[in-house]
């Protein structure tokens, strides 16, 4: 088989272009070794700049949770500071109440970047979820191991309707019940009780987790689950719901809410499809 001296040239010059991001296509519908060459090539190029976007959309990524997490840490970091410096002058019981301060700012932002990087292993497909048969009173027990100091200050209760056994990953699930009761608390009040409840359907199994709130209005809704969407709670950081979203939607889930009102609070469904 011949080949003219042009044509590789023209097979050089469009590789060396490929690599620098330039569009290459040199494929034909001729038959003959020259042409399978060129699909090849085609092939090889094409798969080396889609790694190179790849890794492009990883580094924007990177830099965007780094731009992230040192923007919510400068309100607490301030207040951390700001704190610091009043407490040399301040009288003993004031002291007091900047320590107490500082230990709320400091657990905030422990929270605050275990969710974070939470996020970016979930975003980066970095998480494999293992599921198994899991009871929704064992999920709900291990939640309220890290919800207990809460619920005890606010004076709330949790009861449970109905048990049931599902198909989960179990640590991940969880976080994201963690995340859906840490919200519904907030929401709550003092004394208030969240309803748990699970069931199945044809299509789906799911648990819901209903607060004692007002309900939800309708501009709420729209950025329930935007990140770092402005918040009017506690912690006023707005993540945790948009990590129970992933979560749920890694293991093919999803997350409903019905906004309740006149009464009745919010319920949260966390859906797990068959």
């Amino acid at each position: 088989m011949w080949v003219s001296k042009k044509e590789l040239l023209a097979l050089s010059e469009g590789i060396h272009a490929a690599f620098e991001g330039q569009p290459f296509d040199p494929r034909d519908d001729r038959e003959g070794a020259l042409s399978i060459l060129k699909n090849d090539i085609y092939t090889l190029t094409h798969a080396g700049q889609e790694q190179k976007n790849v890794l492009e959309e990883e580094k924007e990524r990177l830099a965007e949770y780094l731009s992230d997490i040192s923007h919510q840490l400068k309100t607490p970091i301030s207040s951390i500071l700001l704190m610091t410096e009043l407490m040399t002058d301040a009288p003993e019981e004031t002291q007091r109440d900047f320590l107490l301060g500082i230990k709320k700012e400091i657990r905030h932002m422990e929270w605050l970047v275990s969710v974070l990087l939470k996020m970016a292993k979930l975003d980066s497909s970095a998480v494999n979820f293992h599921a198994q048969e899991t009871a929704v009173s064992y999920l709900l027990k291990e939640a309220l191991k890290s919800l207990d100091i809460i619920l005890d200050i606010r004076n709330q209760t949790i009861r449970l309707l109905h048990d049931l056994t599902l198909s989960c990953d179990k640590k991940w699930t969880v976080e994201a019940m963690i995340n859906l009761l840490k919200n519904a608390s907030e929401c709550s009040g003092e004394n208030g009780e969240i309803v748990i409840d699970s069931g199945q359907n044809p299509l789906y199994d799911w648990i819901s987790v209903t607060d004692a709130g007002e309900g939800l209005k309708k501009e709420q809704m729209a950025g329930l689950f935007r990140r770092f969407e402005g918040s009017q709670k506690e912690n006023g950081y707005g993540i945790g719901l948009p990590l129970a979203l992933s979560i749920m939607r890694a293991q093919n889930g999803d997350i409903e809410v019905m906004p309740g009102g006149n009464g009745s609070g919010a319920t949260f469904f966390m859906k797990f499809y068959k």
